[in-house]
């Protein structure tokens, strides 16, 4: 921007300084060209009466008196008179200067005053031609009066050169002017935009020009600011678009997986019904008969306890697969944790599971299909006491601070590894050995909680196994996973 001021600035002054000057040094010149004209004119005129009379009368001394008085004005370096023939009667200065021969007819015969120029190089001068007169009007002569052009050509150079002089003083201290000025108004302001926008460039988008200096540097700076406050909000709304898309399209995928599989486990678990039916009623009336031996009643109760196995997994391959509407009605919460402990008080006695209550009173009442609910529970409680074995240590309970709704279930087993966090909730995934599990009740759990607009998330548990907790925000806000220590300890006859 400098460069740029000072070739389409400072130079078009320098050029209009210089250019303004160029024409009044020319008119100048002509002036005093003029000027001198003039001065030779009006010595002409003031000598001319006595030279006419001079001429006229025959005194030629004082007709040489008369030429060499015209010295004394100081403006004249040649004065030569000629008579009618053009002879040289009188003169005075340099003799090379007089007029030609040749010449004199042409200008004594035009009967007028000219002035004209003669010499060539350094030698330039001035003549001024006068016709003289007698007293009747004739002809006699011809007055010529002479002075050196040099002489205001000198004086024009001097006013030159000085002029000259005053600009070149003047433009340097004009171009510092114009630098200082630059860098103090615009060009400091410029820089720190500069260096905002290689901040930005570099990775600071959360880096801001401050504004500063004249008025449109200062709107350029909020223009800035503006414009990446807009950036930076469209990034981020581009950005929750995009994760809000890849959510969507996880939940559409899971749902098609969910929805497929569902038909598959339907399909299967009707095929497999009946036959099924067919072998635990076969193996019931082969038990009916007295005179069967040990090992083949052995085999028959085996056979039947198989059959059972595979009746439930039946049962909970139709309760993944059917598309079950909510029947939602409030529910205490208190009475339907302590139905569910009832319902596999059996199991809890036969693994001699330490399990207890937790949950503060008056339990909170909330709207639930009460069957699914439950059922998720009780697959929830069944992976627990599956992890954690024979005389393991498994809670239950709820929770509600005022913004979620809660039910947890936790074990002192050996624990989820992080890593499978995100897979536990898929069907058919198990941890468990071959035999001990189908990967179908935490899926189940997690599709109740899920048709209730709730959550299972799965997390370490205090006992040192694992946490599954259900949610139901209440709120707005992010559902998070609570602390079961802070709860109060119900026992499961909710005496203690």
């Amino acid at each position: 921007m400098q460069v740029s001021l000072l070739l389409f600035l400072v130079c078009p002054l320098i050029g209009v300084f210089a250019g303004g000057g160029f024409y009044s040094l020319k008119y100048m010149e002509r002036e005093v060209e003029k000027r001198m004209q003039k001065d030779i004119e009006l010595i002409a005129r003031a000598i001319r009466g006595p030279l006419e009379y001079a001429l006229e009368h025959g005194r030629s001394g004082s007709l040489g008196q008369t030429v060499t008085s015209v010295f004394h004005f100081g403006e004249v370096y040649g004065a030569y008179v000629y008579d009618k023939e053009g002879k040289r009667i009188a003169s005075s200065g340099d003799r090379d200067l007089m007029v030609a021969h040749d010449k004199f007819d042409e200008l004594a015969s035009e009967g007028a005053r000219k002035g004209t120029y003669k010499g060539s190089g350094e030698r330039q001068v001035y003549s001024y031609f006068v016709p003289l007169a007698d007293s009747v009007g004739r002809n006699i002569g011809l007055l010529q009066l002479v002075r050196e052009r040099n002489d205001f050509h000198a004086y024009i150079q001097r006013v030159r050169n000085q002029i000259l002089g005053v600009m070149i003083l003047i433009l340097f201290p004009l171009l510092g002017v114009v630098v200082y000025g630059h860098h103090r108004v615009i060009g400091r302001h410029l820089g720190r935009l500069v260096e905002s926008m290689a901040h930005i460039e570099g990775g600071a988008h959360d880096h801001r020009p401050v504004p500063s200096g004249p008025r449109e540097l200062r709107q350029l700076a909020e223009g800035m600011k503006t414009m990446l406050d807009s950036i930076e909000r469209v990034g981020l709304e581009i950005e929750l678009k995009r994760k809000e898309q890849e959510r969507l399209e996880r939940q559409l995928h899971q749902s098609q997986k969910m929805a497929a599989i569902g038909q598959l486990a339907a399909g299967v678990a009707h095929e497999l019904g009946t036959p099924l039916s067919v072998i635990s009623g076969k193996a019931q009336r082969m038990l009916r008969k007295e005179d069967l031996p040990t090992h083949v009643v052995k085999v028959f109760h085996e056979t039947r306890d198989a059959v059972q196995r595979m009746e439930r997994i039946v049962r909970q391959l139709l309760d993944f697969g059917r598309d079950n509407q909510l029947r939602l009605r409030p529910v205490a919460i208190d009475d339907m944790v302590e139905c569910v402990v009832a319902q596999i008080s059996d199991e809890v006695h036969a693994q001699s599971i330490q399990l207890t209550i937790r949950g503060s009173r008056p339990a909170p009442v909330h709207c639930f299909d009460r069957v699914r609910m439950e059922q998720a529970l009780v697959n929830l409680l069944r992976n627990a006491f599956h992890a954690t074995g024979s005389g393991g240590k498994v809670r239950v309970g709820w929770f509600d601070d005022g913004r979620y709704l809660g039910l947890f279930v936790a074990d002192n087993g050996s624990g989820i590894p992080k890593k499978q966090y995100t897979k536990v909730f898929e069907p058919f995934y198990t941890t468990k050995m071959v035999g001990k599990g189908t990967g179908l009740g935490l899926a189940i759990a997690q599709a109740a909680a899920s048709d209730h607009g709730g959550r299972i998330e799965v997390a370490e548990s205090e006992l040192g196994g694992a946490l599954f907790t259900i949610l139901f925000g209440k709120g707005e806000n992010t559902m998070r996973t609570p602390d079961p220590s802070t709860l109060v300890l119900v026992s499961p006859k909710g005496d203690g």
